[in-house]
């Protein structure tokens, strides 16, 4: 009876007036040896029931997010002429790949608040540093700046194309040193600074072939894969010598 009036409840609640609908060119990507980097295009729309509302207008911000991994972020210093380790953070979990395209300036986009509800930017997405120490938020900007650098994290700031408030589009570029696992791909409607409405999605990625065999030796029999590549740099080293060998011969 109670399940029952549950149900009638929640039919009788009315529809969201506006809702994002959205896919993508490709939800799985196979990294091979050969693999450098792909590029997977965003498309979707706005799904209403009433006339476009302008004042304030729609906005579209779109977070694709690869698996959360824990890692310790270290600063060197110089001692006496040599480079070493002079202190530490311990981040909980931060994005392998972080990328964030928007229709419009960062400001408009979301407020502080809604920011730190759903986690969007890509200092949000890094979760809170454990043992902190003065100065732990240089540590977290030092890993956002190395990532920056490689292409892992991406703020595309009127990257996403919006055209009269209905339909949107944008390309993520995902770079060839991507991490195996499952790529969260969020697509949010605001206005005014506040969610209007969210749909995910994910990204299969993972490695196939010789690459994926390699991997998963590595992870599961460690002492045969270390064994295989010590034979493999020793051949490797006889058959580069014999060669010049015979060359010099």
């Amino acid at each position: 009876m109670l399940r029952a009036l549950a149900l009638l409840l929640l039919f009788a609640l009315p529809a969201a007036a506006e809702e994002v609908v959205a896919g993508l060119s490709q939800s799985r990507i196979s990294i091979t040896t050969d693999f450098d980097g792909s590029e997977i295009l965003v498309f979707g729309a706005v799904k209403r029931e009433d006339s476009i509302v302008t004042d304030p207008p729609l906005e579209v911000v779109i977070a694709v997010a690869g698996p959360s991994r824990p890692i310790t972020v270290r600063r060197k210093s110089k001692r006496l002429g040599i480079w070493v380790n002079t202190a530490s953070v311990e981040v909980d979990a931060a994005p392998s790949f972080y990328a964030i395209a928007t229709s419009g300036p960062w400001s408009d986009m979301l407020s502080e608040v809604e920011d730190l509800r759903h986690q969007v930017s890509i200092r949000r997405a890094i979760r809170s540093v454990g043992s902190p120490v003065p100065g732990s938020v240089d540590f977290t900007d030092a890993l956002v700046r190395i990532r920056e650098d490689k292409g892992l994290y991406q703020t595309n700031i009127g990257a996403v194309e919006f055209n009269e408030q209905t339909l949107f589009n944008t390309s993520i570029r995902l770079p060839a040193n991507l991490t195996e696992g499952e790529y969260h791909a969020r697509f949010l409607l605001t206005r005014g600074g506040s969610v209007v409405d969210i749909h995910d999605t994910i990204i299969d990625v993972r490695k196939v072939g010789l690459e994926r065999f390699l991997f998963r030796m590595s992870r599961d029999n460690p002492l045969a894969y270390g064994l295989m590549s010590l034979a493999i740099a020793i051949f490797a080293g006889w058959a580069a010598s014999a060669a010049f060998r015979m060359v010099r011969n």
